[in-house]
């Protein structure tokens, strides 16, 4: 697989992952093994101090995935369209004006669209089904431990996007990820 990425194997990990997502109480083999692994590491992370637990165990999923994101992806490409991008949405201030020639660019602005979509897309087919595996891991060990707010306030899944938000921001730039 090169660097540009396919929708068809997007698809493939996408339909893999909704299957090990609706299959996870069906076939204990799943759920069992994913506990067997994650229990004694992320889950001892999170026995021993909750909020610094947690906080660790989304920086090291969030660094893998940024990681993942920059090699996995023509980082070269993927800059030279976003700075084509700019210089259409600077063309298309200068003809706001100008409606005939304002809808010519904004054509020309959809046709990125596709491009990078497939070149950003590229990660979820090395990271689709371990996070699934994470965040149905992660809702049975919550719901087993009476679902503990973290830093006083928040559920599992709501301090997981938003720190993952906050880690990704930091680690693009320091990584530069495109």
């Amino acid at each position: 697989m090169d660097k540009e990425g396919s929708f068809k194997w997007v698809f493939i990990i996408l339909i893999a992952t909704l299957l090990i997502a609706f299959l996870w109480n069906q076939l204990p083999i799943i759920k069992d093994s994913v506990h067997a692994v994650l229990n004694p590491t992320a889950g001892a992370l999170i026995n021993w101090n909750l909020n610094i637990g947690m906080t660790l165990i989304v920086l090291i999923i969030t660094i893998i995935m940024t990681l993942f994101q920059k090699y996995a992806t023509d980082q070269k490409t993927l800059k030279e369209l976003k700075d084509e991008q700019k210089i259409l949405q600077e063309e298309m201030k200068k003809f706001k004006d100008h409606p005939e020639k304002l809808l010519e660019l904004q054509k020309k602005q959809l046709e990125f669209i596709p491009k990078t979509m497939q070149l950003t897309m590229r990660p979820i087919i090395y990271t689709g089904i371990p996070i699934v595996l994470f965040f149905r891991w992660f809702n049975d060990y919550f719901v087993e431990l009476g679902n503990p707010k973290i830093f006083v306030y928040f559920s599992w899944l709501w301090f997981y996007l938003l720190a993952s938000i906050i880690f990704s921001m930091v680690l693009r730039k320091l990584f530069k990820v495109h």
